[in-house]
């Protein structure tokens, strides 16, 4: 059972169909900006009400019906854009399953895929038009706006499409309206990138969407003036839940970026407030700041202010903004918390990101829970610090217990809750490997502490079994290797000795080029920097039991072949 200081901390109204959550925001904000769009590239941002949202759903969901498609599975693929987000709704709040793609998937796995699905219509941006050539789909709908502005005048584009629908609703057609969602039906099928085996259709129902949203509304309140910057892929759950649904239940503003690159242009025209992102993302911008303050020689400065603001916020005085002026101002000056999920996020960032002033909310789900089923409670940012590392506990009216502790307490995490998907299209022993009893076994390792809070230590897949029986958490040997300066990033995993006698520890590390041409030497040789590494790696393994040393290193030239939520893909890497 969690906390009840976080299981209590917002209320929230309780809705279990995500076009019930349309029917309440709109009538609480109605003349509120719910997003922020350009219609081209470098144009100012344009504010889209909560009414004119509704309104363009219910136009393209009711051209969508009597068009036949009722009923029917929709995919969804393209870049982050305000006519995804229409598509979407229009989607699952009464057309019929809605179907996210990852656009980084070839041509040839859009086909699969949506040959899998049993697609009868598709909504795309750009050049994936292609991709849908040849296959047996009867709609196919264009959304480019800036990327290609002459398709918006031509048959087959979402703007004609609301167009006409919303002309049929003045005119009193309610097929699409008129529709009462089932909460428990199937509402949104999703294939899970992972980093190993093929792709699972993972199922889920309104109820399980709106509830892991809802939790999260739980979890972290929003004011009225927040506004969040899209920028990691829409179609997984964990940005289309906790960005874009969360933040639409609770009255707040989605700007939509045009691009890796214009992230902090973005920020600052729009007046970000809050950033959605991956760990990677939030400690890549961690280690900029800390490398600007070095680089200007401001250092014991920084620390100076960072005491001052633990001084003053435990007095209950938030100095924050003046004191980190010049931090804040490089993300356009109202940026205030970081969401971050997929992944953990370093503890030295984490808390690093703090003592500047940021709040921080972490959580832990997976695509098959919708996906939240853990998160850092908002209030408790004490707590928060201390257990840096810990994603919180389970979320309200959620249960997550460890099921075969070992003698360190460690297991897998199984989680029972409204969210819980509703089972892997087409795949019935698939989904009775992972749902018993009710229960969802994640495949994920951990403990939780005395007060409820969720430590993960790695995947069940990924753990080193040496022949003497012992178990070896990757995760906890990459989090190690990374804290070091020199490390973008790291792969540790299990490889037998030449003669098969024992399992040992190996490491593929990614170097930072930049760090080790500006800190240490500009003309290194590739034996020289073996050699260095060789030596850390060394440091590291003496703090270590024996069985848990890495014994074998190897560094890459390239990245990480990753999903597109950055995590890397280990079976592809080895």
């Amino acid at each position: 059972m969690a906390d009840d200081r976080f299981r209590w901390h917002h209320e929230v109204e309780d809705v279990d169909t995500i076009k019930g959550m349309m029917a309440i925001s709109t009538s609480l904000y109605p003349d509120k900006a719910a997003y922020k769009v350009k219609e081209k590239k470098g144009a100012p941002y344009k504010e889209i009400t909560y009414t004119q949202f509704k309104e363009d759903v219910d136009g393209l969901g009711t051209y969508l019906v009597e068009s036949g498609l009722q009923g029917k599975k929709i995919g969804i693929i393209g870049a982050n854009c305000y006519e995804w987000v229409v598509a979407y709704f229009a989607v699952i709040c009464g057309v019929g399953v809605v179907v996210p793609l990852d656009k980084e998937l070839s041509s040839e796995e859009i086909a699969n895929l949506s040959e899998r699905a049993c697609l009868s219509a598709v909504f795309y941006t750009g050049k994936y038009d292609k991709a849908f050539e040849g296959l047996d789909i009867e709609r196919k709908f264009n959304m480019s706006v800036y990327e290609d502005s002459a398709n918006a005048d031509v048959p087959g584009h979402i703007l004609n499409a609301v167009k006409e629908g919303r002309r049929m609703v003045s005119e009193g057609v309610t097929s699409y309206t008129g529709i009462e969602v089932d909460p428990n039906a199937l509402a949104a099928l999703l294939f899970t990138s992972g980093t190993t085996g093929i792709p699972k259709g993972v199922m889920l129902s309104n109820r399980n969407i709106t509830f892991a949203s809802l939790a999260a509304s739980r979890c972290v309140h929003l004011k009225d003036d927040d506004v969040t910057l899209s920028v990691l892929p829409i179609h997984h759950t964990f940005e289309c839940t906790m960005d874009i649904l969360t933040v639409y239940s609770q009255g707040a503003c989605v700007a939509f970026c045009e691009g890796l690159k214009y992230v902090q242009k973005n920020m600052a025209e729009a007046g970000v407030s809050i950033l959605v992102a991956v760990p990677l993302i939030v400690e890549s911008l961690y280690t900029k700041i800390m490398k600007q303050v070095k680089k200007q020689k401001k250092e014991r400065a920084l620390k100076a202010l960072i005491v001052l603001n633990r001084n003053l916020m435990a007095l209950g005085i938030d100095r924050r903004r003046s004191l980190f002026r010049s931090i804040y101002k490089n993300f356009g000056g109202k940026l205030r918390l970081f969401i971050v999920g997929a992944a953990s996020l370093d503890p030295v960032a984490m808390r690093g990101l703090m003592d500047l002033g940021f709040d921080i909310a972490q959580g832990y789900g997976l695509t098959e829970t919708a996906p939240l089923i853990s998160g850092t409670p908002e209030k408790l940012r004490h707590d928060i610090y201390i257990k840096a590392g810990s994603c919180g506990p389970e979320v309200p009216y959620g249960k997550i217990t460890v099921e075969d502790p070992d003698e360190d307490g460690i297991g897998e995490f199984a989680y029972e809750g409204p969210n819980v998907m509703l089972g892997y299209y087409e795949m019935p022993e698939e989904t009775a490997k992972v749902i018993k009893d009710g229960k969802f076994y994640t495949g994920d390792l951990g403990f939780k502490d005395e007060e409820g809070w969720v430590y993960i230590t790695g995947r069940s897949k990924n753990v080193i079994v040496t022949k003497t029986g012992k178990n070896i958490y990757p995760e906890e040997l990459e989090v190690l290797v990374n804290s070091l300066p020199m490390v973008t990033d790291c792969m540790v995993y299990g490889k037998e000795e030449e003669d098969g006698r024992d399992m040992i520890v190996a490491a593929q590390i990614l170097p930072d080029d930049e760090y080790i041409k500006e800190n240490i030497s500009e003309n290194m040789t590739e034996e020289e920097l073996f050699d260095m590494f060789k030596e850390e790696v060394h440091k590291i393994n003496m703090t270590l039991p024996d069985y848990k040393r890495i014994r074998n290193i190897m560094l890459r030239k390239e990245d990480f072949i990753r999903t597109t939520t950055k995590k890397i893909k280990r079976q592809e890497n080895l």
